[in-house]
């Protein structure tokens, strides 16, 4: 550490940090290697120790992305990819000092491999495009629906003040992908959402047939709507009710979807 840190400052506080213990059950317990699950201390140690081999890779002229102590290495084939597996473990296992993981390290094409959230597709010409990876999609969505659940009673203008609040963060770090599509979707989707909870709000029969009048559907089709025995969400994605609350609607009550954010990163 201390050949490539020269504040001693910062050497005495790593050691303590280092040199801790963990709490189990209440009760500290001295540790030999390692550093605690989730302390701030593991990438700031990644970065000063795989500084060396940023270098080394950067030597052989490889295309790579670091962070942390996780690392994708971008090769033309397979054969190329086993390669540089064993040659890279070989260097951070007996220059470094350092053990690598081996369930979680493989060499994968580039449209199976994950990173940091990102997924990989080819585009024309061979260019490699960034995409959502399915996994983080998933949690959002978890997110989302508990944002959007009926059965948390909250006024919608601050529904959508916290779901512009999640939207935004959720933004700000995945508008790098280049796919507007997963973007749209989820927009599409979370306003259907909307549609279903503003639905379970107006409760009665006579509660939504006025509700839907007053919003521009004709009597007889909102009394049909109104007095359906379907569920909320199959009638989220009627005409009717579509029509009732367009987009127009939510963007009115202050909601900056997905994809208006996609677009003023890629403007």
């Amino acid at each position: 550490m201390a050949r490539k840190v020269a504040d001693k400052r910062l050497l005495r506080l790593i050691r303590r940090y280092v040199e801790a213990g963990v709490m189990v059950n209440g009760v500290k317990q001295s540790n030999r290697e390692g550093t605690p699950q989730g302390s701030p201390l593991s990438p700031l140690l990644s970065n000063i120790m795989l500084d060396d081999l940023d270098r080394e890779l950067e030597r052989r002229g490889h295309h790579f992305i670091r962070y942390a102590d996780d690392i994708r290495i971008h090769v033309k084939s397979e054969r190329a990819g086993q390669r540089v597996l064993a040659g890279v473990t070989e260097f951070i296992e007996k220059r470094l000092k350092l053990k690598v993981n081996k369930e979680k390290s493989s060499v994968k094409p580039a449209t199976k491999a994950v990173a940091l959230g990102f997924g990989f597709y080819h585009q024309p010409g061979g260019r490699i495009g960034i995409r959502v990876a399915p996994k983080a999609l998933r949690r959002m969505r978890v997110r989302i629906r508990w944002l959007t659940g009926r059965s948390w009673r909250i006024a919608m203008p601050e529904r959508v003040n916290r779901l512009n609040r999640y939207i935004a963060g959720w933004c700000a770090y995945f508008a790098t992908a280049e796919t507007v599509t997963t973007f749209e979707d989820a927009d599409s989707w979370l306003r259907r959402r909307l549609r279903q909870v503003r639905w379970a709000e107006w409760k009665r029969p006579r509660a939504r047939r006025r509700n839907l009048i007053a919003l521009g559907i004709r009597p007889q089709e909102a009394r049909s709507l109104a007095g359906s025995s379907k569920g909320s969400w199959v009638l989220s994605h009627t005409p009717p009710l579509r029509r009732a609350l367009p987009n127009r609607y939510w963007t009115e009550l202050g909601l900056l979807g997905f994809g208006h954010r996609w677009r003023l990163r890629h403007a």
